[in-house]
């Protein structure tokens, strides 16, 4: 069978190990799928979802916050800033940190507002949010 050997890492643990089909994910210039015998590559990450299609067809989706990916020889290894499944994400948690960053932006013109930081933090929510079907609160 045609499949791939993933892991992927955060700061805090081994989020994933195991055998896929394949690994769509949100690349920095734009999402991209691996599958079976792919190119080797190394590629930075952005605040988006990975979907992973494991080794029975099942499509999962994931929240990431961006890292980096390298695929070689059929072995691909994500390190995220953050990983989490639909189960994982604490919704109400979300909506605070959507509402500050929106709160942050709205004061853009003083200086000690660091609008980067606001709007990475802005995205990251609205990601959540949306993987986890409460699109409605933004």
């Amino acid at each position: 069978m045609k499949e791939l050997t993933l892991e992927i890492v955060t700061p805090s643990k081994v989020s994933f190990r195991g055998m896929v089909k394949s690994i769509t994910v949100p690349g920095t210039e734009g999402s991209f799928q691996v599958l079976f015998n792919h190119a080797p590559i190394i590629s930075s990450l952005d605040i988006g979802v990975v979907k992973i299609v494991d080794t029975e067809g099942n499509e999962k989706k994931y929240s990431c916050s961006g890292g980096t990916v390298e695929v070689l020889k059929n072995q691909i290894l994500l390190l995220a800033e953050s990983f989490e499944s639909k189960d994982e994400i604490d919704v109400d948690r979300a909506k605070d940190a959507l509402n500050r960053a929106k709160k942050r932006l709205s004061r853009k013109n003083e200086e000690e507002v660091d609008l980067t930081r606001a709007e990475a933090s802005l995205q990251r929510a609205v990601n959540r949010l949306k993987l986890t079907g409460n699109a409605k609160f933004m």
